[in-house]
């Protein structure tokens, strides 16, 4: 098993991943090496270097990883074993526009980063972005393993390989994970049994933030049925005590949208609730704000994320100006365990983002979808996990026929296959053409900055 690596990080500025990342590195006694941060924000990542190099000298940890920011992604790349990809397309002014911009047409985006009206905006603002990095991956590490970690995460693994056909890309997400401790706790209820989330077996299958679980299991314990029983209990009440939901922020729910679409189409939504009903019909969940409130779930305002991300800028500073002590955790992430199974360590299964080979027969080829796969040395092989059920089968390919029309847009440097999926989004199904259209016009010129590529001007 190889030892010592190199890890470029792009977007190594994140004040979540990035931090999450170096915390785990810490923990981590079996894999050493260098990580190569590279942000178009300098600072932001030599800031980073600053909190993982401290990370590092703290008595508990016992990893042995060496932090350093540099000035160009090419420098980043240069031989490195490892690509992570986090980060944010455009800035939080675009991201305010696509994501609340909408709210007059009567369309409320809970998350704003993956589907809907803000996940083809972001996705048109990222492709030049995404073209730039694979492009710059194939001349300078095309034998590197790349994780992806940016939403919309469905459409960024897809356009890595758009345009680097043998490129190594997966995307992760935990999302999961979340609905593995719902699982765990239905077991537990049931009986007795206390076990980790990681325990539980399960067989996804979707795309990303629209995953479905089939299949659940504990050593030789069924748990769907134990599930069913579980909804019936909780079904209209939520998974928190009553009027809770409305306390755990603006990134919680009380899972009430997953129960109920486990009793409208019997398996398991494998997401979190904010996530799910933005791919769904506009008038399941999100129809109104009375809607949303018996539903119990929260919207995300843009300004709550500049506010975290200010914050997160601000510790960064007192960190390295020594006013504040870093701190190491595990971070739950299975990051650093994939790099080890794929470096020859202990075999892995988990679930990942990659193209359809197969690995479920009803959706199309090529498709990035999630499913499980198998992580062992220098191989991620996606799992067999059958077609999807009727009614998410359509959704998903509904939703799949829009990333090919924005991918369509970006080799055509056209808009006009980016108005159709606005139009066919189950988003803004209740409106007008012409209302789409003036949503359409409206937003592109708010972040018109950014969509030189599809404009002939620069991006």
């Amino acid at each position: 098993m190889k030892t010592k690596i190199k890890i470029a990080y792009i977007g190594g500025g994140s004040r979540l991943w990035a931090r999450n990342l170096m915390s785990d590195m810490a923990l981590e006694e079996t894999v050493s090496g260098e990580v190569a941060l590279y942000d178009i924000v300098t600072e932001a990542a030599e800031n980073n270097a600053v909190i993982g190099n401290k990370m590092m000298a703290l008595d508990e940890a016992v990893g042995n990883w060496h932090f350093y920011a540099t000035k160009t992604l090419e420098e980043a790349l240069q031989n490195a074993d490892f690509v992570l990809i986090s980060i944010l397309p455009g800035t939080f002014d675009e991201m305010t526009h696509y994501v609340h911009d909408t709210e007059r047409f009567g369309i409320y985006q809970t998350v704003g980063d993956t589907t809907g009206p803000a996940g083809i905006f972001r996705s048109l603002i990222l492709m030049p972005m995404y073209r730039v990095i694979a492009e710059a991956i194939k001349r300078h590490s095309p034998e590197a393993w790349v994780i992806n970690f940016t939403n919309p995460m469905t459409l960024a693994v897809q356009f890595l390989y758009e345009v680097f056909p043998e490129i190594k890309a997966f995307g992760n997400c935990h999302e999961i994970f979340f609905v593995q401790r719902i699982l765990a706790r239905a077991l537990k209820e049931k009986t007795g049994i206390d076990v980790p989330f990681h325990d539980i077996e399960i067989n996804p299958l979707g795309i990303n933030h629209f995953t479905w679980i089939n299949y659940a299991s504990y050593r030789d314990i069924d748990i769907m049925p134990i599930y069913d029983e579980f909804v019936t209990k909780y079904h209209g009440k939520g998974l928190l005590p009553e009027g809770k939901w409305r306390e755990v922020g603006p990134f919680g729910s009380a899972e009430q949208v997953k129960l109920d679409l486990y009793k409208q189409l019997g398996s398991i939504a494998a997401a979190g609730d904010r996530h799910l009903v933005e791919f769904l019909p506009h008038a399941w969940y999100l129809k109104d704000q009375e809607t949303i409130d018996q539903n119990m779930f929260h919207l995300t305002p843009v300004s709550t994320r500049i506010k975290i991300t200010e914050n997160g800028n601000a510790s960064a500073i007192r960190i390295k100006e020594g006013k504040e002590d870093v701190q190491i955790h595990p971070s739950g992430e299975e990051g650093i365990a994939q790099i080890k199974a794929i470096l020859g360590g202990k075999r892995l299964i988990t679930n990942v983002n990659m193209p359809n080979r197969g690995q479920i027969p009803n959706l199309p080829r090529g498709a990035v979808v999630e499913t499980n796969a198998v992580f062992r040395l220098d191989s991620v092989e996606p799992i067999h996990s059958g077609d999807m059920p009727g009614f998410q089968m359509a959704m998903t390919k509904r939703h799949i026929r829009n990333h090919n029309l924005l991918i369509e847009a970006f080799k055509t440097k056209d808009l006009k296959p980016a108005l159709l999926a606005l139009k066919l989004d189950a988003a803004t199904e209740h409106l007008h053409p012409e209302e789409i259209e003036e949503m359409f016009e409206d937003i592109t010129e708010s972040i018109k900055g950014y969509l030189g590529h599809y404009t002939g001007g620069q991006s």
